[in-house]
């Protein structure tokens, strides 16, 4: 990043032996080791809100190209607009019986399966029989 050499590095590091001493040297470390950290850790923030950034304004882009997309398929196809009308409902839920008399007599109970459902077993199969 910096492009440092090697030899650089070595000289940086006698440099700041002979000014600030074999003393007080591990101590100045560890302080620009954390400031090191800090200006890392700020530039980490910066750069997510930036891609937090750029994220959003991609998508708005993305979402008016959908909405413009949109309008064109609809503006072709008016009739894909319009509203479904609602299906009829089966005839075994719209016929009720006439006399109350003929309803079951417990309500709670639920009624026998019309002719045109079949009926199916409660039971499983052993395994090996039925199975087609």
């Amino acid at each position: 990043m910096f492009d440092i050499a090697p030899t650089e590095l070595l000289l940086c590091a006698v440099v700041a032996l002979l000014v600030i001493g074999p003393k007080d040297l591990p101590r100045v470390m560890r302080t620009v080791g954390q400031w090191v950290a800090r200006a890392r850790g700020m530039a980490r923030h910066f750069r997510s809100g930036i891609d937090t950034m750029i994220r959003e304004a991609e998508l708005q882009d993305m979402e008016k190209k959908w909405a413009e997309e949109n309008a064109r398929i609809m503006a072709r196809h008016p009739e894909a607009g319009e509203p479904v009308e609602a299906l009829p409902a089966p005839e075994s839920a719209q016929s009720t019986p006439a006399d109350p008399a003929s309803a079951p007599a417990d309500a709670s109970q639920p009624a026998a399966a019309s002719p045109a459902e079949p009926e199916l077993p409660l039971t499983a199969a052993p395994k090996g029989e039925g199975a087609q």
